[in-house]
């Protein structure tokens, strides 16, 4: 039961403030989009796109056990994070 609540918080909260949630309450706002259908089409998406994290994640995991994952995720939250600010800079 502490894996479960571990990984929903982790994710709960790198959902919060991101693009995903942004467009949701894009739609939502939208009068023209039912707030259940808006729901259901952004829950329906988040579990797929979890589906295959966990399949990729799985996959990989076969493949590069050698190289701790831990260390390819960091580094590619460091390099999205690194490419953002430049994406600021060069936009200013």
């Amino acid at each position: 039961m502490e894996a479960v609540i571990s990984i929903f918080i982790t994710v709960f909260l790198a959902e919060l403030g991101d693009k995903t949630q942004l467009a949701t309450v894009l739609f939502a706002a939208d009068r023209a989009h039912h707030p259940v259908v808006v729901f259901l089409a952004a829950a329906g998406a988040l579990v797929a796109s979890t589906a295959l994290a966990v399949a990729l994640g799985t996959g990989a995991e076969r493949y590069l056990s050698a190289v701790p994952l831990k260390l390819i995720a960091g580094i590619g939250f460091i390099a999205i994070g690194l490419w953002t600010v430049w994406e600021h800079f060069q936009a200013a």
